[in-house]
């Protein structure tokens, strides 16, 4: 039987390991919030749509977290949107706090921290050790984020529209690159910093 408990250590542990976890555990994901907002803001020209990195960034969170932190990181990011702060893309331009979270992009941010504590469990299990392994978790990972979101976009905008045609299929390709990327940093990052 698969337990939680028989989880391996993840990257942020084995670099980071000591007396302080609690303190360790906070400034990470204080870090991890930051590094979502950053990665909110930013666009990368690309075809067909340009793209932000932030589902990379969730990505290689919940595969450095672990599934514990990585998930209360991504909760701590949507804690802090929804009181208010502009930490969303499109934000403070298109609305702000809950309004902005059950509009039609609100799917993708639920989708995240499921993402985040999925990849992360699939760490415990080493997969982040091994760049076909991580590819695979990276490509469940968001499968999930985009099953979230599409459904919540249907549930918003009505399934009579072509829900695929403005949730999905414009961002496949961007996702394909941001799950390649993910799948090569994880492994790479083992073996620079843990050898």
């Amino acid at each position: 039987m698969i337990t939680l408990s028989t989880l391996q250590p993840t990257l942020a542990q084995t670099l980071w390991h000591g007396e302080n976890a609690i303190f360790r555990n906070f400034l990470l994901a204080a870090i991890g919030s930051l590094a979502l907002i950053v990665s909110a803001k930013i666009q990368i020209p690309f075809y067909p749509v340009p793209i932000t990195m932030q589902t990379f960034v969730v990505l290689v969170i919940g595969m450095t977290y672990g599934w514990r932190l990585g998930a209360a990181t991504v909760l701590l990011y949507l804690a802090e949107g929804a009181i208010g702060l502009p930490v969303f893309s499109g934000t403070p331009d298109r609305g702000l706090g809950l309004a902005y979270m059950a509009g039609p992009t609100g799917g993708y941010l639920l989708g995240f921290v499921v993402s985040a504590a999925t990849v992360g469990w699939l760490a415990g299990k080493g997969w982040d050790r091994n760049v076909f392994t991580a590819l695979g978790a990276m490509v469940f990972g968001t499968a999930i984020i985009f099953a979230f979101g599409v459904f919540w976009l249907g549930l918003v905008l009505g399934w009579d529209k072509p829900i695929l045609q403005l949730g999905l299929y414009p961002f496949l390709l961007g996702a394909a690159f941001k799950i390649v990327l993910a799948a090569a940093v994880l492994p790479l990052a083992w073996k620079k910093f843990t050898n």
